[in-house]
């Protein structure tokens, strides 16, 4: 049985580790069935932005009439954008493979591991075992079991990223932001979408005003069906008939060419096999760890999705920090979680910082706010943004930032001014104060959190 000081499960934000701890000599072991770089690489953040941002081109071009411009989109090259995109993440997880392939301190186990005993692992036959463990094999897409789903095909987004041919309908089942995410794509060059949401509104777990509007706003774009549940599938019509029920009990009938499951995600510790070396799990099934991000097990760490905290990239290379420092520096830090930004790629775009609205006022919580509509700017003339606003949040004396969510175009952009001011304790009046450019389209927060009352 071959030894490891380190022994890393997942090439994603793990490879943090693992090339810390050979920077350090260590003897270190990386485990990755799949193209290294992870869900984001591979699956995730970076093909599917890269995508949208092809819609978000066809959708200038859709948009320009308004202004005064006439165009026209007389094509989509489908099969081009999605081989380029293809190929980019591709190339750079073939590089990651070979980086670490020539590290004289890293042996790559290219297939599966599971556990066999206390810290070791078995791969294709051959034991290894490890000083320390850091487990960050990430999630997977769930597949609801819908009577009929095992005689149909459909998407996830594992496999519907890569497609060569752009369907003229699809069936898109759920209204997170992954599923909003891709109806965006996938409708911004054409095909025609219906959406499947068995909530009351779309990105539910948005701040309400968000969702409100976000959801009238993608209503008038594609056909969303809230407060309904698949109730079977099968082949027929263009290629799927998905029979769902309302709210009241009411069935009806809604076909594509093409049925995308976007339901949510399930971590990988059921192929793990985590049980043979007693680490626990939580209801849901994720690795259970403490505030250092270790498991109940010394010596075995987890980060990232499968560690069912935050599921973000950029939370998981947070943890990744921490867990070098805790688990290899033998420091004892609390991961800070403060101050996480998010942000959802659609049309309109979503982003949001802190807590939101309905968190204060669940928890009892004493705030003030401040709320200010893009048109209101002279940018947001400019653009002609009907939609976008931004609500700042702050505590009952109207000092301390508590949060703050944006709708609109470049929201992903703007958040990083709140998250700056939230990280560092700036108050509201320093962050309004701060003189913004005129007219930039950043003037919508300052004027946000200087209308705090």
């Amino acid at each position: 049985m071959e030894e490891f000081d380190v022994i890393v499960i997942g090439a994603g934000s793990g490879l943090q580790v693992s090339a810390a701890a050979s920077r350090k000599g260590m003897k270190v072991a990386v485990v990755e069935e799949g193209p290294m770089g992870g869900t984001c690489l591979n699956r995730g953040c970076i093909p599917s932005k890269m995508l949208i941002h092809a819609a978000e081109i066809a959708q200038t071009v859709q948009n320009a009439a308004k202004f005064g411009i006439d165009a026209e989109l007389k094509g989509i090259r489908f099969a081009e954008i999605t081989k380029r995109v293809a190929a980019t993440v591709d190339e750079e997880a073939t590089d990651i493979e070979e980086a670490n392939k020539k590290n004289p301190n890293i042996t790559l186990f290219k297939a599966r591991g599971k556990f066999v005993g206390e810290k070791t692992l078995e791969i294709e036959g051959k034991q290894i075992k490890g000083e320390t463990i850091v487990i960050a094999a990430g999630t997977r897409p769930v597949a609801p079991p819908i009577p009929g789903l095992d005689h149909v095909e459909y998407l996830t987004s594992d496999n519907g990223l890569r497609l060569e041919k752009l369907p003229k309908s699809m069936v898109m089942v759920g209204g997170g932001y992954i599923a909003s995410e891709l109806a965006h794509f996938f409708g911004s060059l054409g095909t025609e979408m219906t959406i499947i949401e068995m909530a009351p509104k779309l990105l539910g777990r948005s701040d309400s005003d968000i969702a409100n509007t976000f959801t009238e706003a993608f209503s008038q774009r594609f056909n969303v069906l809230l407060e309904h549940k698949v109730i079977k599938v099968a082949k027929g019509g263009e290629g799927v008939i998905v029979t769902v029920q309302d709210k009241d009990g009411k069935e009806k009938t809604v076909s594509g060419e093409t049925l995308f499951l976007a339901v949510g995600r399930r971590p990988n510790t059921d192929v793990l096999d985590l049980e043979k070396t007693g680490v626990e799990l939580t209801d849901k099934g994720y690795v259970k760890t403490n505030e250092y991000l270790e498991t109940n097990m010394p010596g075995i760490w987890a980060l990232g999705d499968i560690a069912g905290k935050w599921f973000f990239k950029h939370s998981a290379n947070l943890e990744a920090e921490y867990v070098w420092r805790n688990a290899l520096l033998g420091e004892k830090a609390p991961v800070d979680y403060s101050a996480i930004p998010h942000s959802v790629f659609t049309d309109p775009q979503i982003a949001g910082v802190g807590a939101t609205e309905d968190e204060l006022k669940t928890a009892g919580t004493p705030y003030k706010k401040g709320v200010y509509k893009y048109r209101h700017t002279g940018m947001g003339q400019a653009m002609m943004e009907l939609h976008g606003f931004v609500k700042a949040l702050a505590d009952g004396k109207g000092e301390k930032i508590l949060g703050c969510q944006i709708l609109g175009p470049d929201a992903s952009t703007l958040i990083h001014e709140v998250a700056v001011a939230m990280k560092n304790g700036l108050t509201v009046q320093q962050l309004a104060k701060t003189v913004h450019a005129h007219p930039a389209l950043s003037e919508v927060v300052q004027r946000a959190f200087l209308a705090i009352r």
